[in-house]
């Protein structure tokens, strides 16, 4: 310390004058840029945890969503479990149910609906009918509980006759394919041995 004051002391006036003045900038500034630093740093970490905190908002909110589409997904799962009644069968039972009468149906061929499903569909005619029937009857099916669609629907208005029409309904039922392929077998430690 006391060479330091010396060393000080021989310096000239203007010298130790422009010494004190750098000592006195730097006693400033360092004390600033710490703060400055110390609050830009502060103040990311609570843009950092507001934005953690509307995340952890918005994941609880959509845990409910969530549970829904489960459940939703459960109750369409459910619906695949058992195969579709025989389609013409069906949609006679529901014509039956309106007081209407099929004249015509004509079953398509099975078609592969991606790896794990098939489409059944069926095409049906009714001729003069009203339409009030026809809601009726395409309410039973599409709220029947099975896996099945109104795929077509063609309707002309018969004539000049009032609510009477021809109607064209392609009925499609959608049935889950089984995997009847037994698990394989694992060798038993005995049969694998070599037999003499």
């Amino acid at each position: 310390m006391r060479s330091l004051r010396e060393w000080f002391d021989g310096r000239e006036d203007r010298e130790r004058k422009l010494i004190i003045a750098l000592l006195v900038i730097f006693a400033v500034i360092v004390p600033v840029s710490a703060w400055h630093y110390v609050s830009t740093e502060l103040a990311e970490q609570r843009a950092r945890n507001d934005a953690l905190r509307s995340a952890i908002r918005i994941v609880q909110a959509s845990k409910e969503r969530f549970e829904d589409a489960k459940d939703n997904r459960g109750r369409i799962e459910r619906k695949y479990e058992s195969q579709a009644p025989a389609l013409a069968g069906f949609i006679e039972n529901a014509a039956r149910k309106s007081d209407l009468e099929i004249p015509e149906s004509q079953d398509q061929a099975n078609v592969p609906s991606g790896k794990k499903y098939v489409e059944r569909s069926t095409v049906v005619r009714l001729r003069k009918v009203g339409m009030l029937p026809l809601v009726t009857m395409l309410e039973a099916i599409e709220n029947s509980g099975h896996p099945i669609v109104v795929s077509r629907l063609n309707i002309k208005k018969r004539g000049r006759e009032a609510d009477f029409y021809d109607v064209e309904l392609g009925v499609t039922a959608y049935d889950r394919v089984q995997d009847d392929k037994p698990p394989k077998a694992t060798p038993s430690p005995s049969s694998s041995e070599a037999k003499p």
